[in-house]
């Protein structure tokens, strides 16, 4: 039985969103539910009308609900309230006052503060300016922007008017925003000059003639300069008009008239990894986006008014949205752009004591890369305020559960989340009611038929398999752009099996409900036909100390499959005999022998998005012969050429 790490208190529970949630259900539908979450969840699968509808409700979603739902075999048809109106941007504007809305802090400790009025005043001069300029409901708005407080004010602003949203972070470079953004034909680009990471100035606006010369859309361009820094030079451009951020800023402030709009109308385009192959624009919904995220901060993470939320994140990634949508519960959101290590190990917990971080969101690889150096941040940060650590990107070991508690707070709801872009959202994620399991996600969320399906489509427990969703829920997307007759959109989710959302993580779900992630089902591992997910391998290793990278892949040889094992060696140390050896002991040991690799290589790196997840696919092709796709999408492409040829892998 697995060891609890962690449990909220009765008292603890009873001042939760959940157990408030719970009332009101028993109030409005005389149903009692004990405190009970599976209780709970089952009702919220099986009543979903009444569920949305409640928490519609309970929340104080500001809009026009009517009740009209058509759920349809095929789950992606399926419609909630429609005939509902609401604006995403008015409900993130959930307070009006002069207390904090929103802090930026960089890397080097460049801090501004906001509160709700000059949040709100400051997108409304935006909002104006739109307007001025003829951009109107449905029209496509780019930022190409660092995680700063203009970033939010833009895309507040854009969702106040009814126009589309879409954004990169400028690690993205020159093409990979343009593939990216060419798909989408902005009209508007909002850019920042420059950016900052590790103390390195990286210059930006020097990308603007490509950019403008390959997406002929952009009729308007926005300069933002990096907070803290005088605008860099740029040059004129012939039929683009430029503006600087400094020009809104003198734009007489009004007040906003939110305009209502459809439940189901498109709010923003997200983008797939494009790992393998072009980059997919993923449409999400108004309605959809914000009772999802509203569900998941509420009844997930117990984030109340006056929350403080810090997720370490930037604006290409998902979590950002998630983040922005956190002022839709009256919470203060913390944004930070930078290395999360420049010049401190422990930055962001420096950020969390002083800030007063109730919920601080990181990576599982940054949970990991501080278990290695094993500092104890107890004793250098006191972190009172904190109730939540939020971990996702990648499954988070059960080394990383423990050092959590052992090394940074030991009275904190861990939850590790996982869900994506697909979604916007979570599929899994943790609550107050049920207790912290190393290396288990806690629960399925509420509204979602989440499962387990072995290859022949049976629900199991206790095996891997497949993870899927089997009903509808508001934040599927609409679509993917340019996508005729779905085909990309039904092949992406829908193919594998008949009518149930087909996620692409290798998982197991456990006889209490929780959850195991062991990573993408395209990178698992095949030898001698058994599925293997490459995470337990990667959890053994992460118990050498000499070893900070390793990546495993499954490679075809002689009819069946042989494990690779790539290793990144800290610096001066060797892969000698005896270090091989041990590495596969200890796998054979500690997670099976069938999980023992037939090699073990050095590398210099591993490759990985611009988000931080290794990329198992790309290697896998790279030493199957098969061509890379969009190799946009790493952050260190030049690193596979490094996998190419190796005389290891011929014998």
């Amino acid at each position: 039985m697995n060891k609890i790490l962690w449990e909220a208190k009765y008292k603890i529970k009873k001042k939760s969103n959940l157990y408030e949630y719970e009332k009101f259900l028993k109030k409005k539908y005389k149903i009692k539910l004990n405190c009970n979450f599976s209780k709970i969840h089952n009702w919220s699968i099986k009543n979903p009308e009444r569920f949305w509808s409640s928490f519609w409700e309970y929340s104080k979603v500001k809009g026009k609900k009517i009740e009209k739902f058509k759920f349809n075999k095929q789950i992606f048809k399926s419609k909630f309230f429609i005939g509902s109106k609401l604006n995403f941007a008015e409900n993130l504007f959930s307070k009006k006052d002069d207390t904090k809305a929103i802090t930026f802090i960089s890397e080097n400790g460049y801090k501004i503060n906001k509160s709700w009025n000059e949040l709100y005043y400051s997108t409304s001069r935006i909002i104006n300016f739109l307007k001025k300029n003829k951009i109107k409901k449905n029209d496509i708005i780019a930022a190409y922007l660092p995680n700063i407080i203009e970033t939010v004010e833009f895309f507040l602003a854009t969702s106040a008017i009814g126009a589309i949203w879409t954004s990169c972070s400028p690690d993205f470079g020159t093409n990979g925003v343009i593939e990216r953004f060419s798909q989408t034909n902005p009209k508007i680009l909002i850019i920042a000059d420059r950016y900052f990471y590790n103390g390195k100035e990286i210059n930006v606006i020097n990308r603007l003639p490509e950019i403008l010369k390959r997406i002929k859309s952009i009729k308007h361009v926005i300069l933002i300069n990096y907070p803290g820094q005088k605008m860099l030079k740029v040059r004129k451009y012939k039929k683009v008009k430029i503006y600087k951020i400094k020009d809104i800023k003198k734009i007489r402030n009004t007040e906003i008239k939110f305009k209502k709009f459809d439940f189901n109308k498109e709010l923003a385009i997200l983008y797939s990894s494009g790992t393998t192959g072009k980059p997919k624009c993923i449409c999400h919904r108004n309605g959809g986006v914000l009772l999802q995220h509203m569900k998941e901060h509420q009844l997930h993470c117990d984030i109340k008014p006056g929350d403080n939320v810090f997720y370490f994140t930037t604006c290409g990634w998902m979590m950002w949205n998630w983040l922005i949508s956190s002022l839709a519960s009256r919470a203060t959101i913390t944004l930070f752009d930078g290395f999360p290590m420049y010049k401190n190990e422990g930055l962001l917990f420096k950020i969390a004591e002083k800030e007063k971080i109730t919920l601080l969101g990181v990576s599982a690889k940054y949970i990991d890369t501080l278990s290695k150096l094993n500092i104890n941040f107890k004793s250098k940060y006191k972190l009172s305020s904190l109730k939540t650590i939020c971990s996702t990107g990648s499954p988070l070991s059960e080394d990383g559960f423990k050092y959590v508690y052992k090394k940074i707070k030991s009275d904190v709801h861990l939850a590790s989340i996982s869900g994506g872009t697909d979604i916007v959202s979570c599929f899994v994620l943790g609550n107050l009611y049920e207790p912290v399991k190393k290396g288990q996600i806690q629960n399925s969320g509420l509204g979602m038929d989440v499962d387990v399906f072995d290859d022949k489509g049976k629900s199991v427990k206790n095996q891997k398999g497949e993870l899927v969703c089997k009903n509808s829920f508001p934040s599927i997307p609409i679509k993917f752009l340019k996508d005729k007759n779905n085909i990309k959109f039904k092949s992406a989710y829908f193919n594998k099996f008949r009518g149930v959302w087909h996620h692409g993580d290798f998982a197991e779900k456990k006889e209490d409900n929780s959850y195991i992630i062991y990573g993408r089902s395209d990178a698992t591992l095949n030898p001698g036909g058994v599925r293997l997910g490459t995470s337990e391998i990667y959890s053994v290793l992460e118990k050498f100390k000499n070893i900070t990278e390793c990546l495993a892949v499954g490679q075809n040889w002689d009819n069946d499959v042989r494990i690779i094992l790539f290793v990144v060696l800290k610096k001066n140390q060797i892969l000698s005999d005896k270090l091989k050896k041990e590495i596969q002991y200890n796998i054979k040991k500690f997670a099976s022998p069938r999980h023992v690799p037939s090699k073990i290589i050095k590398v210099r790196d591993v490759p990985r998005t611009k988000n931080g997840k290794i990329v198992e696919v790309a290697v896998k092709n790279i030493i199957e012969g098969n061509k890379i796709k969009n190799l946009q999408a790493l952050s260190n492409p030049d690193i596979l050429n490094e996998y190419r040829n190796i005389s290891e892998l011929k014998y």
